[in-house]
């Protein structure tokens, strides 16, 4: 076994690594780029060294600088982890030439299965079934649009080099054909550095499903079972979970075993993953291999009790794997949710910002357990428009699907985070969601159930504006006296407890709910405090007992009218966080002159970046027509294309970016007159 492994990646999968390396008593190296200084991973490891600026490009995409890291602290292996350079060929082969080992596949396996149409062609001759389409090497535009013609529509464009959804659209009929192309064609140059696609047969109602493999370098192979990775939002994995539901031993043997032979095929070492797309009927069909170990691999730990890290520095140090075929068992189910800094509402677009607080219960660790979370960020780090805004990961296990399931429902609930936008409320709706509890999955889940998923937003009850309220005064230094009735203060005018000579004290206070105000007053008359909500002629008997979490975070219990409530309120600026009963509600103090100036913006036509990014494509110019819908231009952010379109007829009057430009998140982009 090597002694000093670099790590040539960031996040929560750099600081897995380093858990596992520890534990076998491997010295651990991270590297870091300008944006990652003070990062979790760092300090999760014994040596850092810094490589560049924060692009990817300028730093974990430069194998020079990684390889000179190695070389810097003796480092005799390097594990790529997953993304950047992971399934790069040359990294792999650089590894070698500079005598390091690539804790990975061999440069020829990563070549041979990276690009999608030469792996589909290599797969058909291994006997492994593929889904009708095209592969081929002729790129030309009028060429593959004749292809999806003949092959009918919808049609499925993929970057051949691609992964996590990059490089991909659906397309519905021959009119979208073109504009889909080039914008796949752009994304994959900018993501992969090849414009290459592929066209395949889009299945209808398909699930996806996965299987887990291990190779060592003595002719062994195995599957370690399957993941179902069906619930997906812009062909992103949102939910992973083993064993896939439904699945019955005939079937997984099956893919199990083409799974193998795919692996076989190219002569693989070390963790790798199958991928294949299930028709209801049952039929399967391989779409690509993920030569690296896979974000969602905690879950087939979880449902096999085996440290996956572990055996592929093993397997990378020459070991043989350590357990056969016959020998691999699975107990119980297990699902991940991946926490994403995103704003599900608005197109799961990224949300970028300093997590202010990122609190998760006290029963979920790091290591193996029935609730897990792996996270490469902690408070106070920044989620950055240069890397995948992905949070953590939260894995549960239970002995069977409706266990893990209510588990995850439960420790979703009682996570807070703030200062970006996430999804957790919205995982939380999904995993209760009849479609999902049922098992009844497919890649499409979330748009079929979109209505359920994205319920009309509806005015805070009560409970949370009185959490709110009583969070505002506690953190003003007040604090309730019913507990303390009848106990004599030595100095009534220095108490904070809202007493008063003539016994009367009222507090009245606006917040701001889903854009309509709401307004609130807290009174005392004597022992007794009182709340009205909206001018409600009723007064509700109120009381609060509040704990300090940390610097204005309040965990709260209040009492309406005899019905008790808790939560806990994060307060940041003039905004009150308030998590309860599972879910968020942001509510604003409201401030006169912050209030007509949104009022007064609000009735401008221009449209503003919903996040920061690079503008790569503008398809109208000043003086325009457009009609509602019409695609404006095309941001670029996080690797991913998002399309800005009109949200009315109207005239373009001004653009003011170019093409190549950055931009900030809420800059005006084009203003337009509405007609």
């Amino acid at each position: 076994m090597f002694t000093t492994l670099l790590i040539a990646n960031r996040g929560e999968i750099a600081r897995r690594v380093a858990a596992t390396a520890h534990r076998m008593g491997v010295r651990t190296v991270a590297v870091y780029s300008d944006a990652d200084a003070q990062a979790r991973h760092v300090a999760a490891c014994d040596t850092a060294v810094h490589i560049g600026g924060s692009e990817p490009r300028a730093s974990y995409l430069r194998v020079d600088a990684i390889l000179d890291a190695a070389r810097q602290t003796g480092a005799q292996a390097i594990h790529p982890g997953y993304g950047f350079l992971s399934e790069n060929e040359g990294f792999a082969r650089a590894c070698a030439d500079a005598g390091l080992i690539f804790v990975g596949p061999p440069a020829a396996a990563i070549a041979a299965m990276g690009s999608k149409s030469a792996a589909k062609t290599l797969m058909a001759k291994a006997g492994v079934p593929l889904v009708p389409g095209y592969h081929g090497d002729n790129q030309d535009p009028d060429f593959l649009q004749s292809e999806a013609d003949a092959m009918g529509y919808p049609v499925l464009i993929k970057a051949s080099l691609g992964g996590g959804g990059k490089g991909m659209r659906i397309v519905e009929d021959s009119a979208a054909f073109a504009e889909a192309l080039s914008s796949c064609k752009r994304e994959a140059a900018s993501s992969f550095g090849d414009d290459k696609v592929l066209i395949e047969r889009y299945l209808q109602k398909p699930r996806h499903i996965e299987i887990q493999v291990f190779a060592d370098s003595h002719g062994h192979c195995v599957y370690l079972f399957e993941r179902d990775c069906s619930v997906q939002r812009r062909h992103q994995k949102v939910i992973e979970e083993a064993p896939a539901p439904g699945m019955s031993e005939e079937r997984r043997s099956a893919m199990g075993q083409a799974a193998v032979a795919a692996a076989r095929a190219v002569n693989y070492v070390g963790a790798g993953t199958v991928e294949f797309i299930v028709e209801p009927s049952g039929h399967f069909y391989f779409m690509e291999m993920n030569t690296r170990l896979q974000v969602e691999h905690p879950v087939t730990e979880m449902i096999t009790g085996l440290d996956l890290v572990e055996w592929q520095l093993r397997v990378a140090a020459g070991e043989p794997l350590p357990m056969t075929q016959e020998e691999l068992r699975l107990t119980g189910h297990a699902i991940e949710a991946r926490i994403y800094a995103e704003s599900p509402e608005k197109g799961f677009l990224p949300s970028i910002g300093t997590l202010s607080a990122l609190n998760f219960p006290p029963h979920v660790t790091f290591e193996n357990g029935d609730v897990r979370i792996d996270g490469g960020v902690r408070a106070g780090d920044t989620i950055s428009p240069f890397y995948d805004p992905m949070i953590a990961k939260l894995i549960v296990r239970g002995a069977d699907r409706d266990q893990a399931r209510a588990r995850m429902i439960q420790t979703l609930g009682e996570i807070q985070c703030v200062g970006v936008g996430t999804n957790i409320a919205f995982l939380r709706r999904l995993m209760s969601d009849p479609a999902f509890a049922a098992a009844d999955l497919d890649t499409g889940l979330i748009e079929r159930q979109h209505d359920s998923l994205f319920p009309t937003a509806e005015n805070a009850p009560d409970s949370t504006l009185a959490l709110a309220a009583a969070a505002l005064l506690a953190d003003q230094g007040m604090n309730t006296s019913i507990s303390r009735a009848g106990v004599a203060q030595a100095d009534p005018f220095a108490q904070t407890d809202g007493w008063r000579i003539a016994g009367l004290y009222k507090r009245p206070l606006t917040l701001i709910d889903n854009g309509q105000s709401r307004e609130i007053q807290i009174s005392r008359d004597g022992q007794h405090w009182f709340c009205r909500c909206d001018g409600d002629s009723r007064a509700q008997a109120f009381q609060w007992q509040a704990d300090s979490l940390a610097p204005r975070q309040y965990r709260l219990r209040i009492g309406l009218d005899g019905r008790d409530t808790t939560g806990v309120v994060i307060l940041r600026g003039d905004l009150a966080h308030v998590f309860v009963n599972g879910g968020v509600r942001v509510l604003q103090t409201y401030d006169m002159v912050t209030h007509a100036r949104v009022q007064s913006s609000a009735h401008q036509g221009g449209l503003t970046a919903p996040m920061p990014g690079k503008i790569i494509a503008i398809h109208v110019k000043a003086g325009d027509t457009v009609k509602s819908g019409d695609a404006l231009l095309v941001m670029e952010a996080m690797k991913m294309e998002h399309t800005i379109h009109a949200p009315g007829d109207g005239t373009v009057d001004e653009l003011f970016f170019a093409v190549g430009d950055q931009v900030t998140d809420g800059v005006e982009l084009i203003a337009i007159t509405q007609a």
